[in-house]
């Protein structure tokens, strides 16, 4: 059951006034903002740090007052010399609209001091769905568990497209677990690039991160809610597999990959799949938008509503591939000839506008196997120029 998104009350909101207005940033917020000394309520846990960055940090607190277990995260106002605090009164603007949603993480309280503002949010003890995603696969997800978690994740996503709300870097990097052991529940985290969008006004920005940034975000295209999608597409696939589907061997293959929808559906590591995953998964990685499933689309796919006994017994029953709407033989191989034409100036374009990939040192040296093997472990971060904290534990 996805719950209503609240109707905002704009008597009850507390207008930011500094800061710049871009488009899709919320200026407004109900939480009120303490000034007294952080350290006065919460005891920081010493060596206890769950994520670093240049502009954000975020520990482990304890609330004096009742012992419970907190997620500092401590965010910069000035970054790169521009006054972010816009930024932050978004995120939190946002965390606020989700409050209603068990599946997005909840925001307990806000401190300011002079250089910086602290986002008191409820600790997700199982930490982020990443480190499931690169183990071995003898330790990494079951299909069943992705199934779950996945159903969670779209429950999330699903609430905050009713709310207008895309997030804009989906990613395991930012789904955590309230427990590790048994598998928890997930919490959707990290909002700072994330937009409100509406049909009355286009939003063209080049952010999210390199392997799961959709094929508009490239294009410089309106981003919708379908973007989204495309990310959960993505997610899916490395949850499943532990194979992140476009990685090439550089920044540009990277985006080259996506702007072709250069993917792989014969790997290995998929063989032992249902059919029903890989039309899940084939029916959000569309390179139109408007073709994609949303995420109430993907909550009634037959792949999220099998048990466990019915896999094995839908496993030799073939599923029909997606095929957007109107399109021929003769235009797939159309689009291809054109996907492959993409110019070298909006490859460079977004090479430096998205800011640096993780590259392995020496990855000229690796031979074919090597490459793929390295696949598993090489996610991307951010390419925001304001938004640079890497996917370790952000909240």
């Amino acid at each position: 059951m996805i719950p209503v998104c609240p109707r905002t009350a704009e008597s009850s909101r507390i207008r930011c006034e500094s800061g710049q207005n871009r488009n899709g940033l919320l200026r407004e917020i109900r939480t009120a903002i303490r000034r007294e000394p952080f350290t006065e309520y919460y005891d920081i846990i010493p060596c206890k740090e769950l994520g670093r960055g240049k502009f954000a940090v975020v520990r482990k607190c304890v609330e004096k007052s009742t012992g419970k277990e907190y997620a500092a995260k401590y965010m910069r106002k000035r970054r790169k010399g521009q006054d972010c605090r816009t930024e932050t009164i978004h995120e939190l603007a946002v965390l606020e609209l989700a409050a209603a949603s068990p599946r997005v993480v909840n925001l307990h309280e806000v401190y300011e001091m002079t250089s910086e503002m602290v986002l008191v949010l409820e600790y997700a003890a199982g930490g982020e769905i990443f480190n499931q995603c690169v183990a071995e696969r003898d330790d990494a997800f079951k299909e069943e568990d992705v199934k779950r978690l996945m159903r969670q994740i779209l429950e999330g996503v699903a609430f905050l497209h009713k709310c207008n709300v895309v997030h804009l870097d989906l990613k395991p990097q930012n789904i955590l677990l309230t427990s590790e052991s048994p598998l928890g529940d997930i919490k959707i985290v990290d909002f700072g690039l994330s937009r409100l969008v509406s049909s009355s006004q286009e939003i063209r920005e080049i952010m999210g991160t390199p392997e799961y940034v959709a094929p508009e975000v490239l294009n410089y295209e309106p981003i919708s809610t379908a973007t989204d999608m495309w990310s959960i597409g993505v997610l899916t696939y490395v949850m499943l597999t532990g194979i992140s589907p476009f990685l090439g061997d550089d920044k540009q293959e990277t985006f080259l990959n996506i702007s072709q929808i250069n993917i792989s559906y014969t790997e290995e590591e998929l063989e032992h799949l249902d059919r029903a995953a890989i039309h899940f998964i084939k029916s959000l990685l569309i390179k139109e938008p408007e073709n994609r499933f949303t995420a109430e689309d993907c909550l009634k796919h037959p792949w999220l509503q099998m048990k466990a006994e019915e896999i094995k017994e839908e496993s030799t029953e073939s599923v029909s591939e997606p095929v957007s709407p109107g399109t021929s033989s003769h235009d797939e191989e159309a689009d291809e000839e054109e996907s492959a034409q993409v110019t070298e100036e909006l490859i460079v374009m977004a090479a430096y506008t998205l800011g640096q990939c993780r590259q392995s040192s020496d990855k000229e040296s690796l031979t074919p196997d090597q490459k793929a093997i390295s696949k598993r472990f090489k996610f991307e971060e951010p390419f925001s120029s304001l938004q640079e904290v890497p996917g370790e534990f952000i909240y």
